[in-house]
Parts: C-alpha cells; structure tokens; sequence
C-alpha cells in the first residue's frame, strides 16, 4: 500500500454483487466483434506506436534487473 493511503472504515455493502449484476445495472453488453474494440485514430502516426510500444517494454523491463 502506498504511504498517506486511506482505507475505507468499511468495505461496501455491494461488495459481493455478481459481476454479472454490476454489468445489467450499468447495461454493459458483451463485445460480439472486435471491431468494436478498434480505434483507427488512436494513434497520429506509425512513429507515435512505436514510441508507445518501445515505452511499454522499456517499462515491463525495469524490474527485471
């Protein structure tokens, strides 16, 4: 846990709820297609990906050592 976290006095009582339940309460449909998923502009350029990318690793890898 990080230093100044606070814990909650008590969990919530909807703690226990189905995940099932939490998805029909905010009217959550299953994905039927990856395209759903896709986002053509997420990123400007080719460059900008592989930034992103080359950042992720570099990351992943830091704790290895």
């Amino acid at each position: 846990m990080s230093v100044g976290a606070e814990q909650p006095d008590h969990w919530p009582i909807d703690a226990d709820v189905p995940v099932e339940e939490l998805a029909r309460q905010q009217g959550v449909q299953p994905v039927s297609s990856l395209d759903e998923l896709a986002q053509p502009e997420l990123w400007e350029s080719e460059q900008e990906f592989e930034d992103f990318l080359a950042d992720l690793y570099a990351s992943r890898r830091s704790n290895i050592a």
